[in-house]
């Protein structure tokens, strides 16, 4: 099979390449701490916004209902989240942290930070600002939502109804 697509200019060849590698090295980082990368993206989204029914962790973490459910399952049972019901919508779970996530999030930040470090190394604080400025261009081009503080104060408005 031979293809025309060019993948050394493609813009989604480089970002999907460049995503896979964070993931993989805050996966790393992170093991050694008994934390998996999908248990720190969870309490990440809920740091973020304070709370998020289960269907918006599926569609921001763009993960399969059922794996979703898992992981909130274990993670449940560790005593880092709780579920509760919507008492405006019964079919709708309200995904919030414990006290006990508290720690957890300071070691995950913590690694984040380093990665981040790792991960911008030869970078100018210039050309740091610049790949910021255009990813941020790439992802409102494609339609992407960013949190911002009013979108934060939205949802944890929304969830505290």
């Amino acid at each position: 099979m031979q293809t025309d697509y060019d993948f050394e200019n493609s813009l989604g060849y480089w970002m999907t390449l460049s995503t896979q590698a964070l993931h993989r090295t805050v996966s790393h980082q992170l093991a050694p701490q008994g934390i998996t990368f999908r248990q720190a993206q969870v309490i990440g989204w809920l740091v973020l916004t304070g709370e998020l029914s289960q269907a918006e962790l599926v569609r921001r973490m763009m993960i399969e209902p059922p794996t979703l459910v898992r992981l909130l399952d274990r993670m449940e049972d560790a005593g880092l989240i709780r579920r509760d019901g919507d008492p405006h919508d019964r079919r709708r779970r309200i995904v919030r942290l414990t006290d006990e996530a508290g720690p957890l999030w300071e070691k995950i930040a913590g690694t984040l930070k380093q990665v981040r470090r790792l991960a911008g190394r030869g970078l100018t604080s210039d050309e740091h600002d610049q790949l910021k400025r255009l990813l941020r261009k790439v992802h409102a081009n494609l339609g992407g939502e960013l949190p911002t503080p009013q979108t934060v104060s939205a949802a944890r408005a929304k969830g505290s109804r």
